[in-house]
């Protein structure tokens, strides 16, 4: 018998999309055959959302306040009995059918995404650009390709969450930051393309308020593991911006002027704390 997993659902407000989803879940686990547990963590929702969820036979943790979709999948993770946990969104915009694969997956991977095709979500025209860059920049500074950053879909293992614990936050950025975090540390994250489906319900998304929470947290990470990532090419522009204008000055002045001294000295700076943070990680490796 294949081992035991839980299905986490962080919820807040999914009165309309989480009976379906529940009644999907329940069904792929019946025709896969495989055991496992629905946990939904309700995150202060005010309908109906933790009372549908005990009627459909899932475990329901209740948050008393709502603190964030990041505390939620917290919660569920802690409260796990099962080493495999998969992660879903309660609003019917992931596919439940891709969940036995995704499984099978996880012997050869510490984590599986799932990699949506198209973004579908609401206020697209807003999403879609500051998710592009933000996951530019985290290939940039993993130096690895990610299909998909923060897919809502994902099979990941307890005792690694775990072990990472205190850099996960409390917010929508809390996938990022375990992907970026995974990536960081060399754990093998695989991909499984998957549709995405217009969302049943109200977004929570904010789109300034998040999408600043993921370019700071994105960078924030790449500094706990590998802060010359994000230091070095700063220093390089700083110098080579220095390197045109002495250039210019010299062209016209004949004379290196002060605010050129300055600018290097600015790019050596910014090299050294690079250095140092660096050297501060490589101390705390484990």
């Amino acid at each position: 018998m294949e081992d035991k997993i839980t299905i986490l659902i962080p919820v807040y407000n999914e009165k309309d999309a989480l009976p379906r989803v529940i009644d999907n879940l329940k069904d792929v686990l019946k025709k896969s055959g495989r055991q496992g547990d629905i946990l939904v963590v309700d995150d202060g929702s005010t309908d109906d959302s933790a009372a549908i969820a005990e009627s459909k036979g899932a475990k329901v943790i209740r948050h008393e306040k709502n603190l964030g979709t990041g505390a939620a999948r917290t919660t569920g993770v802690k409260a796990s009995e099962n080493e495999i946990i998969v992660m879903i969104d309660g609003d019917c915009t992931y596919p439940e059918e891709a969940i036995p694969d995704m499984v099978a997956m996880m012997g050869k991977s510490d984590m599986v995404i799932g990699s949506r095709r198209a973004e579908k979500g609401t206020l697209k025209i807003l999403r879609t650009p500051a998710k592009m860059f933000i996951k530019k920049l985290a290939e940039y500074l993993v130096n690895d390709k990610i299909p998909d950053l923060n897919s809502g879909l994902r099979v990941l293992k307890k005792s690694l969450v775990l072990k990472y614990l205190k850099y996960l936050p409390s917010t929508h950025s809390w996938v990022s930051t375990i992907t970026l975090v995974l990536l960081s540390k060399g754990y093998k994250v695989g991909y499984f393309p998957i549709e995405y489906h217009p969302r049943v319900g109200r977004s929570t998304f904010h789109p300034l308020k998040d999408s600043y929470n993921y370019l700071s947290l994105v960078i924030r990470t790449i500094m706990y593991f590998n802060p010359l990532r994000f230091f070095l090419p700063i220093s390089t522009f700083i110098f080579l911006a220095g390197v045109v204008k002495s250039l210019v000055d010299f062209a016209y002045t004949h004379s290196v002027q002060e605010s050129d001294i300055i600018i290097f000295s600015t790019a050596v700076i910014v090299f050294a704390i690079g250095l140092l943070a660096d050297l501060i990680v490589m101390m705390h490796k484990e």
